[in-house]
């Protein structure tokens, strides 16, 4: 049997493992130890979902049983947090002078900047789903009152006008947007990511 985590292959012996059920177990509890947890397990070459998990757990090894499993720390988490604070800082005073860029036939620095909000907002969304995983250190994420669904519920409208804006060049609008709308939210955004 070869064990895979995150791409890596383990050097692992088995003990009492008879089956793929077994060798997840004893690999969770490992886990648990370190606050970790596995997102994704691939047995074969084939995906595994929900559906199909007690199913394949019941399978017994054999030489050829090949495991990937994907696995998340709490630390990554918290570094993700980190780096997206640091960004979202960032990001919120440079999209002040969206408007200014544009207008001064900088769109090239203007469309960096869309880019990495876009870039950002996909890596939070990301990294709160993983967070979900962890309630005991995340669950108390609170931006402006709002746990992140609810945030990004009341964010998105204001995206979709941005891109409006930017799309029909009103220049005006997407820098009234940027400063007035997007780089508030970001601060909110950053500082609740101080964890």
């Amino acid at each position: 049997m070869e064990l895979f985590v995150n791409g890596q292959k383990l050097d692992i012996q088995l003990e009492n493992e008879k089956t793929v059920g077994d060798v997840l177990k004893s690999f969770q509890e490992e886990c648990e130890k370190t606050q970790a947890a596995t997102v994704t397990v691939c047995v074969n070459g084939k995906n595994i979902s929900a559906e199909e998990f007690d199913e394949t757990c019941k399978e017994n090894l054999t030489d050829s049983t090949k495991i990937e499993l994907g696995v998340v720390s709490k630390t990554a988490i918290d570094d993700a947090f980190k780096a997206q604070k640091e960004e979202a800082l960032k990001l919120a005073e440079e999209l002040k002078e969206i408007s200014v860029k544009f207008q001064t036939g900088k769109d090239k620095e203007a469309n960096a900047l869309i880019t990495r909000l876009a870039d950002l907002i996909d890596s939070v969304c990301h990294t709160a789903g993983l967070s979900a995983l962890f309630p005991e250190s995340f669950g108390k994420i609170s931006i402006d009152g709002k746990n992140f669904m609810e945030f990004f519920e009341d964010f998105s409208p204001v995206l979709k006008d941005f891109e409006q804006s930017i799309a029909s060049k009103d220049t005006v609008m997407t820098g009234d947007l940027a400063e007035y709308e997007i780089s508030p939210r970001l601060e909110s955004l950053s500082k609740a990511l101080e964890i």
